[in-house]
């Protein structure tokens, strides 16, 4: 075999073997706060635990709140921007981040809100009882 061929070959095997490593390590499936510790990017869904103090803070401009996971477990959220439109309304939270001594730092945060839209069958019930 002639050198540049081989050497064009592993390029190739290289290039693809990096691509393939970023690609898995910027995957991030959905975990709770206890998995999330040993991650670097973590997708975490759960509710807003409204018990719990929440708010903006001018001084460091973040908003921080309480969150339970599905498993139950609850930690601190902060969120480097203001309270999202409609936040009390979610009916789910999902918090794109990761955890630092014991707190999530969020980079995105996507809200599950209760559609405005239904197929009525709420009100029919609702009207036969």
């Amino acid at each position: 075999m002639k050198p540049k061929l081989i050497l064009s070959i592993v390029s190739i095997v290289l290039f693809t073997s990096l691509l393939m490593y970023n690609f898995g390590n910027s995957i991030s499936t959905y975990v709770n706060f206890e998995q999330a510790e040993n991650r670097a990017n973590s997708h975490v869904v759960g509710t807003w635990d409204d018990t719990q103090h929440y708010g903006f803070s001018r001084e460091t401009m973040q908003f921080t709140f309480h969150m339970k996971d599905q498993d139950g477990n609850v930690r601190r959220v902060v969120y480097p921007r203001p309270k999202p439109n409609n936040f009390e309304q979610a009916t789910q939270l999902v918090v794109v981040g990761e955890m630092r001594n014991n707190t999530f730092h969020a980079n995105d945060m996507l809200m599950k809100c209760p559609s405005k839209y239904n197929d009525g069958s709420e009100l029919l019930n609702a009207q036969e009882s």
